[in-house]
């Protein structure tokens, strides 16, 4: 099978271009002339192939996705300057993406199924720590709006593609630069909380969320069908990031929680230097919001419809990950 991974190098899409091509398939990575191409020049060359351009262009998309069986779509931007910026990549980049597919189809193509790397961001936080529904569209940031859009636009196609949605919880492991953020605070004894550290949230290894993406390429599931991605934990910030310490084996000397209020006003100095800088920036008034909130879901349904598991949870992961971090001088 030959599989069009966009995002591949990004976090999740370079575990899902790996997985892809140690599994045996051709896997044809779009990637932008600026991207950092050294971890997918590891993998089997035989396997991968490089088509040079980005989800924005759609002359480029179009010529990627000639001949491919499949559609793995990881790119998205999760901080931007406007929430302009945020449409622009993630939700007309699907749509040139999609727009591709059908013309592939209606030429004669056969495309096996179009996976859409959402985010439990597109439902919206839980009210009462407890999982959300599949059913909740309520987003309270850009980036949340901007893939919920995305979904609508994938909806609008199901009866012409085989489309299949996953919404990540909080994805974290081996390459990624999100996360590593917690450990570099636990690494200078930093304990990083925030509030009381209550705040309940649920989490994905990378390379299992790879697979789950894999899965969602040959379940026979209808088309639009919605599927949340998470190891099946439920974790309060304080006892999730003290798992952090236990992987580092080092005990912070700072434990208490920033108030929000604090981070509030943090925030208002970051976006103005954000702004002035023309750069995105994470730590955003709407993120202090967010992290305000409970951020849950499950994923037996999950389980049960692709053939998925997680194999590592996060206290076995966060040691994985830091040990990750440590042989490549991330830490």
């Amino acid at each position: 099978m030959k599989v069009l991974v966009t995002g591949a190098s990004g976090f999740l899409g370079s575990h899902v271009a790996e997985r892809l091509a140690t599994a045996g398939h051709d896997v044809r990575v779009l990637v932008r002339r600026t991207s950092n191409r050294k971890f997918l020049e590891t993998l089997p060359r035989a396997r991968i192939e490089f088509a040079e351009g980005s989800v924005e262009d759609a002359a480029r998309v179009e010529e990627a996705v000639v001949g491919v069986d499949a559609i793995v779509h990881s790119a998205g931007v999760v901080k931007a300057l406007t929430a302009a910026d945020f449409h622009t990549t993630n939700v007309q980049g699907t749509q040139n993406l999609l727009e591709a597919a059908r013309k592939l189809v209606r030429a004669g193509g056969a495309l096996r199924r179009f996976v859409q790397v959402s985010s439990l961001e597109a439902s919206g936080p839980s009210r009462d720590g407890e999982p959300v529904s599949l059913a909740q569209e309520e987003p309270c940031t850009e980036y949340g709006r901007s893939k919920l859009a995305a979904e609508k636009a994938c909806l609008a196609l199901k009866d012409e593609l085989p489309i299949t949605i996953l919404r990540p919880t909080a994805i974290y492991g081996p390459r990624d630069n999100e996360l590593l953020e917690a450990f570099r605070a636990v690494k200078r004894r930093v304990l990083p909380l925030t509030g009381d550290g209550t705040t309940k949230y649920t989490f994905v290894y990378g390379p299992d969320c790879a697979e789950a993406c894999i899965r969602a390429l040959d379940a026979e599931v209808p088309s639009g069908s919605i599927y949340f991605v998470a190891d099946g934990d439920v974790w309060e910030q304080r006892a999730s990031m003290m798992k952090i310490e236990d992987a580092l084996d080092q005990r912070a000397l700072m434990r208490a929680g920033v108030p929000f209020g604090v981070m509030r006003a943090a925030a208002f100095f970051v976006e103005a230097y954000g702004k002035a800088a023309k750069k995105p920036v994470m730590l955003t008034r709407e993120k202090v919001a967010m992290l305000e909130n409970h951020f849950v879901c499950d994923a037996a349904a999950t389980r049960a419809a692709l053939g998925w598991e997680p194999e590592v949870r996060w206290p076995e992961g966060t040691r994985l990950t830091a040990k990750w971090y440590l042989e490549h001088g991330w830490l």
